[in-house]
């Protein structure tokens, strides 16, 4: 019975006392505990109350499906309403200058990039749960779809004139067939991403640790950097993609760096300069701001009318947008023929465009107190690039950048990125072709600019450094790996990686005997708390891993050591003591003709131990013994024999108590350990017992036949103290003197 006490004083500490007979899991299983009786529902009867429709399940998937039929109708519209006119201007005004942008890291021309920041914005609204994220384009998605695209159609594959130095590249064929490719390539994203969320794969994401996120999408901005600098130079080079794509860009600026366009060069740097200290004062002041000061469109409009105004692109040779053409273009299908080489790529995009949607969609959620539904984001997402698709956009994902605008602006729904899709809709309609002088230039340093944040994720690593250098490790790797091998190659490497540290961290567990805090049943490890006081005769063994194939052998091994007692060590040394002893009996007989002694021999079995133990009766002899921790020297007398070598202890240690408490599964091999751990210690008398095993695991161990002679749920303890207990009493086992 629990009796529970407390003081009518607010500082008095609170006290239990139980008292209970000392338990073990057959005793629990048989007596204390008793399954409720369910009856199994059929295969056929599962399936059928899936599928059974009724009012309420068909309006529950239809507001699952359709998130904005549960907010819309009850939307408080003089609450909301300004400050999601707000945030979606706002958003809309940064969300133009990056479309045009981020097309370019695409492979296309810019005014895809408006496509894109239009159709999956509006699709979105409807079937979005995030209240405050802006999808759109991104520049790390941009940049791995724009690898596919030069892959699939490069500029050798439009040569008009022969090859080598003299070749002419059909720019506007190239682009079309990169149009193509692009949009196939989304609409395998959408298709992959919408499968993925209607089979409930919304967990995917978890495989993407936060470190390895982060040092991916730090590689990813050192790429779409390293890809800006030649328009930032106004330099002529190829697109690389692939392993070390890096390094040949850099080469290739650096080898054309001589016919950089200063003209070029000075209007990238002064918009890059301005665009920062922009960001700097909407960062310092953005509490007495009511909207953060929009660089991006300050900068689009004045370059753009200066560049009009100088006509650049004649008189400077500066690179300039061309031709934005007014109106959406009419809808177009795919060309499902690429399909097969482009699903590696498609399937990469997707998760990776699904994580980092998700990531910030669940931390605004934790911010302002609301839910997001994983599997209805990846069918958000999904149906966003799909149907969009055939418009000709690219893939999209929430950003980073306007998602923090949209949020800070006062944005509470989803209709603050609905305002700010049509606000893009209303340039691409009307004023498109207002853009057509834009410097490049002035768009690479917009991309720049916006990467400082991600940069800004190096500082991970001191971090990291002082909390997990396993963390550590998969930031790193993934970092390299993406930097070196190429975005799509390195979030495989690194994924790998992540999956390795965990089998790592289960091949090097913490590895601890316990003791118990005095007048408690608590139980710490010995080597790190001065209170834990290790039981006389019993080894209390813990290790911080669950029990598989590839870490049974590591378990045994750490077992020993730990303990100090190997049987198979000790069963040598008592031969060996054996040998000698016959030897020197032997001497001794023939010299002093001692007269033989009478022993009666009584064999005794334990069952449970499964041991033979043989009991000599005969003259007494006195013996001294000297014990280690699992090793035993001896000082013999001269009337000592071989059968007293038999009936000594081989170690002071009676009991192995296993604390399983930390072991969350166990397989064949692991249960097959166990019992042969049992076995094996028995052979030189020590008893192992295990304590702490949920019932998951007790579950476990019985569907994998553990529970066979000599091993019963007997040997099972629900906690360390019960098993202590049973030990220290126990008439199974000898007891030390010294042990009560």
């Amino acid at each position: 019975m629990e009796h529970v006490t407390a003081s009518e004083e607010l500082s008095a500490t609170l006290m239990y006392h139980v008292e209970r007979p000392v338990l073990n899991e057959g005793y629990i299983d048989s007596e204390l505990l008793h399954r409720k009786k369910r009856t199994p529902k059929s295969f056929q009867r599962r399936i059928a109350e899936h599928l059974r429709c009724s009012s309420e399940k068909a309006k529950s998937v239809v507001f699952g499906f359709l998130p904005i039929l549960t907010w819309l109708p009850s939307y408080p519209l003089k609450q909301y309403l300004f400050g999601d006119i707000v945030s979606g201007i706002s958003t809309g005004v940064m969300q133009l200058p990056q479309g045009l942008a981020y097309a370019m890291l695409a492979a296309v021309p810019p005014v895809f990039g408006l496509y894109s920041s239009f159709y999956p914005v509006l699709l979105y609204t409807f079937f979005g749960t995030s209240k405050h994220i802006s999808i759109g384009t991104f520049a790390v998605i941009s940049l791995m779809i724009g690898g596919v695209a030069v892959r699939e159609a490069p500029d050798s594959m439009f040569a008009v004139n022969g090859t080598n130095a003299s070749q002419i590249v059909d720019f506007e064929a190239r682009d079309a067939r990169r149009v193509e490719v692009v949009v196939a390539l989304t609409t395998l994203v959408g298709i992959i991403q919408f499968v993925l969320g209607l089979l409930r794969f919304g967990f995917l994401a978890i495989y993407l640790t936060e470190p390895l996120v982060r040092g991916f999408t730090t590689a990813a901005a050192v790429h779409v950097s390293v890809s800006q600098i030649k328009y930032l130079l106004g330099v002529h080079t190829a697109r690389f993609n692939g392993p070390l794509s890096v390094v040949y860009s850099l080469d290739a600026v650096f080898r054309n760096i001589a016919s950089t366009n200063v003209v070029t060069l000075i209007i990238g740097l002064v918009c890059s300069v301005f665009l920062y200290f922009i960001k700097d004062l909407n960062e310092r002041f953005k509490k007495k701001l009511p909207i953060p000061i929009p660089g991006e469109i300050i900068v689009v409009i004045v370059s753009t009318g200066i560049s009009y105004g100088m006509v650049m692109s004649e008189n400077y040779g500066v690179e300039v947008v061309g031709k934005i053409p007014t109106g959406l273009l009419p809808p177009k299908i795919p060309d499902f023929s690429v399909f097969p080489s482009l699903f590696p790529d498609a399937f990469t995009i997707a998760v990776v465009g699904f994580s980092i949607a998700i990531s910030l969609a669940k931390i605004f959620a934790l911010k302002h107190g609301y839910s997001v539904d994983g599997n209805q984001e990846l069918i958000a997402l999904g149906l966003c690039n799909f149907m969009s698709s055939f418009f000709h956009t690219f893939a999209v994902t929430a950003s980073m950048s306007r998602s923090l605008v949209q949020e800070s602006t006062g944005g509470h729904t989803e209709i603050a990125g609905l305002l700010a899709s049509l606000l893009v809709l209303l340039v691409v309609v009307a004023i498109g072709f207002v853009f057509q002088p834009l410097p490049t230039t002035v768009l690479a340093a917009i991309i720049m600019v916006n990467l400082l944040g991600m940069f800004k994720q190096m500082k991970d690593i001191p971090a990291l450094w002082r909390t997990s250098k396993i963390e550590l490790a998969i930031w790193l790797v993934s970092f390299f790996a993406s930097v070196l091998l190429g975005l799509d190659y390195g979030l495989v490497v690194a994924m790998s990686f992540a999956i390795l540290t965990v089998i790592y961290r289960t091949q090097c567990p913490k590895n601890a005997l316990l003791g118990q805090i005095p007048d408690t049943g608590l139980y710490f490890d010995v080597d790190e708390y001065e209170e834990a006081e290790e039981c006389s005769g019993i080894k209390i063994f813990q290790s911080n891993t669950s029990m598989y194939f590839a870490n049974s052998d590591l378990y045994v091994s750490a077992l020993k050591a730990k303990t100090g007692i190997d049987p198979a060590k000790l069963l040598a040394a008592r031969k060996s003591q054996l040998k000698y002893a016959k030897r020197d009996n032997g001497e001794r007989k023939a010299v002093h003709h001692y007269p033989p002694v009478k022993k009666n021999a009584v064999v005794l079995l334990d069952v449970e131990l499964g041991v033979t133990h043989e009991v000599v009766a005969g003259a007494k002899k006195q013996m001294d013994h000297v014990y280690t921790n699992g090793q035993m020297t001896e000082n013999h007398t001269e009337s000592e024999s071989e059968d007293d070598f038999f009936l000594q202890r081989l170690t002071p240690i009676h009991t192995i108590i296993l604390d399983f408490t930390p072991v969350n599964f166990i397989d064949s091999v692991g249960a097959k350990t166990i019992k042969s751990v049992i076995k094996e210690f028995a052979t030189v008398d020590v008893k192992v017992v295990l304590a702490g095993c949920s019932r998951t695991l007790l579950s476990d161990l019985r569907t994998l036949k553990f529970f066979f002679e000599p091993v019963t749920p007997d040997l099972i303890f629900p906690t360390i103290h019960d098993a202590v207990l049973h030990c220290k009493h126990s008439r199974d086992v000898p007891i030390c003197p010294d042990v009560q």
